[in-house]
């Protein structure tokens, strides 16, 4: 944390009979000595782990953590090995070092606000089958909805204030046709922007087509186009570009919307967070549009995962950095890893092999003997990742601006944020954190590091990072401090914290260990399938193919879900399969979907396509 004005310091029914094979048949064992190092023994037991069920999960972020928890219920003996010495990932809380005084916890600090989307339903799974004391649905209970999102603008201009609730009285199956949808979204368009209505009606059209394309026009056409260009934004109006064109990209998945795959945009950020969020289908139960968490992210949710994974006897291998997945005879015969800071170099063995890094660390760990038995490796190269990380502001007062996100349309670095104590309702912030002082954690997100910033004129990398501070705080003052929801004011700041994987700002040559996969038009062609073609390797994260094609939490758990289904393929196991839950496909547009599969197979345009 850097203080502003002191000195800076640096459930299923068979979830029962999981746990019960896994608490009476699954054996921990650990090997040490000869170079290599296994699990570590848990309690007094040195039995030795049934054969083909010992497995090394690298990676400790939410992929492999989703992973650890599919195998574990099934009773396979499970190490993950991780980078840090804390578990979560880009989703874990971090302490604010030197912070918590008179009994208090240190104030939490983050990579950026966690975000839960109601179209989230593999990850909602995972969490309910994570025991929460007092929550009969696990960690899921410590979800909260936010009901309401602003888009702020500056320079007075007039802000965009939307009530995020889903429709109470939800279209009959027979009404949700393309001139129903059409009017709805020109309905929502009208009441809520101040767009010209031509650009309006061209907007909705534009929707209509992505709404009616069959699988093969998304893959083989829209994928091949940028947003930008199918909603044709740099011909419209500003308004038009900030709200429907970076509003919807940059701000949400830190990709352009000037080179973003309209097929990604298009199915996830339209259709399944707004559009059919918005009619309450295909969504976690009753779930909202937003939710958060209830408290830190830690504290809510990767603390008491941790806790879980322990009881089934997943073992953890902390401040671990993985350097290469050995590769000889067919299949991967160890990973060569080393402590964090530099310490001698060991080789861990197991029967199989869960890759659950990051992509931009993943594809360093494989060598040209790997990449040459399975060519999908080497696509690996050409994903795209970005930085997108937040700071935490600290403040006297109470802010809860709005009770959801905020989206600063006009800011250059494409700010987002979020009040977020209003929702962690089960704490009292001034008391269990800090020094009594702090009563808010305004949490924001920079997602543009390349254009000059208000101040200063220059982009994000290129400053310090209390110039960011400077920079984001002003960058947010200018657009919610005429909102009519709050004022920020710089009395009211106490400090600050950045993720500590951003360094080197202001130097030659900044670092952000944490990134974020982007998705330029193509990428889908280069992501692989959690199967590859070395029999006991597989990969989860959120680059891997999945149905919800978006570097999220959601994509993260479901990629560990398709990893673990190709083990259990490869052992003929007769484990049950883990349930993947795919986006929703609204059964009225499937006949307008397979037309227009006869026409783009003719090499004809959508049927609302009408350029």
């Amino acid at each position: 944390m850097a203080m502003d004005n002191a000195q800076q310091p640096q459930g299923h029914d068979d979830h029962s009979r999981r746990r019960f094979l896994t608490a009476t048949g699954g054996a921990v064992a650990g090997v040490v000595g000869g170079g290599t190092f296994g699990a570590l023994v848990t309690g007094s037991s040195t039995a030795a782990a049934a054969p083909g069920k010992r497995v090394a999960v690298l990676g400790g972020g939410v992929s492999g953590l989703s992973a650890a928890h599919e195998l574990a219920e099934r009773g396979y003996e499970v190490t993950v090995y991780e980078y840090y010495d804390a578990l979560g990932g880009k989703a874990r809380s971090m302490d604010v070092p030197g912070t918590g005084t008179g009994g208090r916890k240190p104030l939490p600090g983050e990579h950026g606000f966690r975000f839960f989307p109601g179209f989230y339903r593999n990850l909602p799974d995972t969490m309910r089958r994570i025991p929460f004391p007092g929550n009969a649905n696990g960690v899921h209970g410590n979800l909260r909805s936010g009901t309401e999102a602003l888009f702020a603008h500056a320079s007075g201009r007039p802000d965009l204030h939307f009530p995020l609730r889903r429709a109470t009285t939800p279209p009959a199956p027979g009404d949700l046709t393309p001139s129903w949808i059409r009017d709805q979204i020109l309905s929502v368009l009208d009441l809520a922007t101040h767009l010209p209505a031509n650009e309006a009606v061209y907007f909705a059209d534009r929707l209509l087509v992505h709404l009616t394309s069959c699988d093969a026009r998304r893959e083989g056409q829209w994928e091949k186009v940028a947003w930008w260009d199918f909603i044709r934004a740099g011909e419209m109006s500003r308004e038009y570009q900030v709200l429907l064109g970076i509003g919807q990209t940059r701000n949400l998945v830190a990709t352009r919307a000037e080179i973003a795959s309209t097929r990604t945009v298009g199915r996830v950020i339209i259709e399944a967070l707004l559009l059919w969020g918005l009619l309450g289908r295909g969504m976690d139960g009753d779930a909202d549009i937003d939710r958060v968490l209830n408290a830190p992210t830690s504290e809510a949710w990767i603390d008491p995962w941790e806790r879980y994974l322990r009881s089934l006897g997943v073992e953890f291998v902390l401040g671990t950095e993985v350097r290469e997945v050995v590769y000889d005879g067919g299949r991967v015969t160890g990973v060569r890893v080393a402590a964090r800071d530099g310490g001698r170099q060991r080789t861990i063995t197991a029967d199989h092999y869960v890759s659950a890094l990051p992509v931009e660390h993943a594809r360093m760990t494989w060598g040209p003997a790997l990449r040459a038995a399975d060519p999908q490796l080497g696509r690996c190269d050409a994903l795209k990742t970005d930085w997108m990380t937040g700071v935490m502001f600290y403040l006297r007062t109470p802010t809860p601006v709005v009770h959801g996100h905020i989206n600063c349309l006009d800011s250059p670095w494409a700010v987002t944020g979020i009040g977020q104590t209003q929702f962690w309702d089960v704490r009292d912030f001034s008391r269990d954190y800090g020094d009594g002082q702090a009563n808010e954690c305004l949490s924001a997100i920079i997602s543009e590091w390349d254009k000059p910033g208000v101040l200063y004129g220059r982009t994000a990398r290129e400053c310090t990072k209390d110039e960011i501070v400077a920079e984001l705080w002003a960058q947010l003052k200018d657009g919610l401090n005429d909102s009519g929801k709050t004022t920020l004011r710089d009395e009211d700041r106490l400090g600050w914290f950045m993720d500590p994987a951003v360094t080197g700002l202001g130097g030659p040559d900044p670092q952000n260990r944490e990134q974020l996969l982007i998705h330029p038009t193509g990428t889908l062609y280069h992501r692989p399938s959690a199967r590859t073609a070395v029999p006991n390797l597989f990969l989860a994260g959120d680059y891997v193919r999945t149905d919800v094609d978006l570097a999220t939490m959601e994509g993260a758990n479901e990629s560990a879900r398709r990893a673990v289904n190709a083990l259990l393929d490869a052992e003929d196991s007769d484990a049950e399969r883990c349930h993947i839950w795919e986006l929703f496909r609204p059964p009225e547009m499937e006949p307008l979907k397979r037309v227009d599969e006869v026409r783009y197979r003719l090499g004809l345009p959508n049927t609302f396509d009408l350029g």
